[in-house]
């Protein structure tokens, strides 16, 4: 709870959402940080491109468009994550589609790797197909 009671947290709130109190230390925060920042407007719009941005076509635009952001602010940090969404970027917009991520795919994978873990080395494929289709069909 550190970060909510050091008046860290509003950094991880978008602008809109910061009480009065909040406002003023940005206020402060930023003039001291002009950095920070920066940092905090790289983050924001890529938090809006998700949330606000309903077509794909558009939503390709705005990236590319942080991208330029990014290589112009000069983080290191953030060229990482740029390089990063660059070599997923398709995989990445196709949320786009229908706005659904594979979350679902990445939790049963999960718990996939959680059930052979406690077999301990079972070595018949079919026992260990049968007993995930029995457990989580």
């Amino acid at each position: 709870m550190f970060v909510k009671e050091s008046g860290w947290y509003l950094l991880f709130k978008s602008a809109n959402n910061w009480t009065r109190s909040q406002k003023k230390r940005a206020e402060i925060l930023f003039a001291q940080y002009p950095d920070m920042k920066e940092a905090y407007m790289l983050t924001h719009n890529l938090r809006l491109l998700f949330t606000q941005t309903k077509e794909k076509g558009i939503a390709y635009t705005k990236l590319a468009h942080w991208f330029r952001k990014v290589e112009e602010s000069g983080f290191q940090a953030f060229t990482s994550i740029k390089n990063t969404i660059h070599h997923h970027y398709k995989g990445i917009l196709n949320y786009f589609d229908n706005r659904r991520t594979n979350a679902s795919a990445e939790s049963f994978n999960a718990k996939l790797k959680a059930f052979r873990a406690s077999l301990r080395g079972g070595r018949d494929i079919n026992f260990f197909l049968f007993r995930v289709a029995k457990i989580y069909a």
